[in-house]
Order: C-alpha cells, then structure tokens, then sequence
C-alpha cells in the first residue's frame, strides 16, 4: 500500500515510516499539510496528524475532502472528545491517538482501504424516495445526489444491502470499520448522525438494544 505521512515530528514520523515499511507498505513523508494536498493522488491512504509546519490538520483534512475520498488516519497526540468528534465529521475515516500499538495501526489502515462493495450486494436498493447504488457508490433522493462522505456511505450501504431487515451494531461495526474497530470509541455515532441529518425522516429506524434497519418504503 502506498501510504502518505503528515507528521511534523522527526522521530515520530521515522518510527511509523519503519514500522510501515517493514510491513511492506511504500511510504513518504511530509511535516506540511500543503505537500498532503499537492500528493495525496499518489497515496492509498493518509496518516495525517493534526498538527502541522504550515497548517492545523483540521484543514487539511476540511479541504482534502473537497477534492479527494483517499482514506484519511489521523494519528495524533490529541485524545479529546471534542478533536475526535470534529475529525471524523470533517471526513476521517478512523482515529487514533498516539502511542498507537502496531497490531492496532496496521488492522485499522487495512480496514480503511478495504471498504467496497462485496460482490453479492446487489447493484441498486430503493427504499421510498432514496436510491443506493452500491457498485456506483452513489445515493439519491427524488433524483437529486446526496453529499455523503466515504463513511457515511459506507453505514448507508451496510444498511441498504438489507433494506427491510434488522442489521445489528456489531455487524456494521465489522462491516464498515472491522473487528479492530468494534471496541472504539464514538465513530459509528457520529457518522450515522451526520447520514440520518442527510436522509429524509423516518427512514432509518433504531432498533433499541439491537441496532438498526433502514425501510424499505
């Protein structure tokens, strides 16, 4: 996997480059959120920290979502809810606060690549006005294309690749983030808020003590 590294800290970056690389991974580094947004085209995914040379990493991350779906990993040294609630909204596809075990890092890297479509979903869900187009990774309501982040779709397809049915919290948790993910933190929360703001009411029901189902109409 080609991987993009922004972090500012010499030793910190050096430790994670040989980590990577003795993994198998191709890796390169840069200390300035202006090189992330100038190369991310050559990377399959993003390390990004929030602090940088040039720029605050929430801005990077704000404006390479409106160009780039690359799988973005922020590794970072801030722990707080807050940090983490406004990484993930911003588009962040995980999370991780420093020191990182490397089990843990490299399971969550591969979890945020891996995420299509398998080959038994079918091409297309209709649930009332909303259209899923799970091999085209698209949805829309009446026509019009929604503004979904990677995650969000990602939940929204877990979802409609069982339209009517009950879909557990575990089985998203895996599906979207894997198993090294199912005992983190606010993730699947954030995002699945920010997709219901996105959907029309009603269409996504919780199922309490269970998990969810999105109706068929």
């Amino acid at each position: 996997m080609r991987v993009l590294i922004a972090e500012d800290d010499d030793s910190v970056a050096a430790a994670l480059t040989g980590v990577l690389e003795r993994a198998g991974h191709r890796v390169a580094r840069t200390a300035r959120g202006g090189d992330v947004l100038l190369a991310h085209q050559r990377a399959e995914l993003v390390m990004l920290d929030l602090g940088l040379e040039d720029t605050d990493g929430f801005e990077v991350l704000r404006r390479l979502r409106m160009v780039s779906e690359v799988p973005v990993l922020v590794v970072t040294a801030r722990g707080d809810e807050r940090s983490t609630v406004r990484a993930l909204r911003l588009g962040a596809d995980d999370y991780l606060v420093k020191p990182v075990r490397v089990r843990e890092l490299l399971a969550r890297m591969e979890v945020a690549v891996r995420r299509r479509p398998g080959p038994d979903r079918p091409e297309a869900v209709h649930a009332g006005p909303l259209e899923v187009e799970l091999r085209a990774r698209r949805a829309s309501v009446d026509g019009a294309e929604l503004p979904l982040t990677r995650t969000e779709f990602e939940v929204l397809a877990a979802l409609a690749a069982r339209v009517g049915a009950a879909v557990s919290r575990e089985q998203i948790l895996d599906e979207v983030w894997g198993d090294a993910y199912a005992a983190s933190s606010r993730a699947f929360d954030v995002h699945l808020a920010q997709l219901r703001q996105k959907l029309p009411g009603g269409l996504i029901t919780t199922i309490r003590g269970y998990g969810y189902r999105l109706e068929a109409g």
